[in-house]
């Protein structure tokens, strides 16, 4: 592959603007895994099912599989990687592991940032709107429970904090 089968990418990941070189055919996975570095997007099935490949676009949940990086020029990216502040984990992130919600953790990351999306909008969300939001994200381990009990940990804890 030549210089000239690439294209010139801009991105804000994580609070950061980036630029890199990447053919065009490349996912927003794959350049946030192989030229970013940032491996906690995890690849699933590829097909926008599983949902393992979750990251935040403009503060929403969003398939990184399937989207090109053309066309998110401009828009703010996060992944698990960005979620802690500085060496602050956020409160999702403790709350997972206080109560071993990551199990084996391959879904993990997308579930923190689908969970981070819900709080955002909805501080205090019922049960049924945490399974709702986290529908789509895939565990093969086991069940949802602790990662039910730990997004609502979280969410009284933000409450207490105001």
């Amino acid at each position: 592959m030549t210089i000239a089968d690439r294209v010139a990418v801009r991105l804000r990941v994580n609070g950061e603007d980036v630029a890199v070189m990447v053919p065009p055919y490349k996912t927003l996975l794959e350049v946030l895994r192989e030229d970013l570095g940032l491996t906690g997007t995890k690849h699933g099935c590829e097909l926008g099912e599983c949902s393992t490949c979750g990251v935040l676009v403009d503060g929403r949940p969003f398939l990184s599989c399937l989207a090109m990086p053309l066309d998110l020029e401009g828009r703010e990216i996060i992944t698990v990687e960005g979620m802690a502040n500085g060496s602050e984990p956020h409160p999702l992130q403790v709350a997972f592991a206080e109560l071993g919600a990551a199990q084996c953790g391959y879904c993990t990351p997308a579930m923190l940032l689908t969970a981070r999306a819900l709080l955002d909008r909805n501080p205090q969300p019922t049960r049924d709107a945490i399974k709702e939001a986290l529908s789509g994200v895939l565990c093969r381990c086991t069940g949802y429970l602790k990662i039910f009990e730990a997004v609502e940990l979280a969410a009284s804890r933000q409450k207490r904090r105001g």
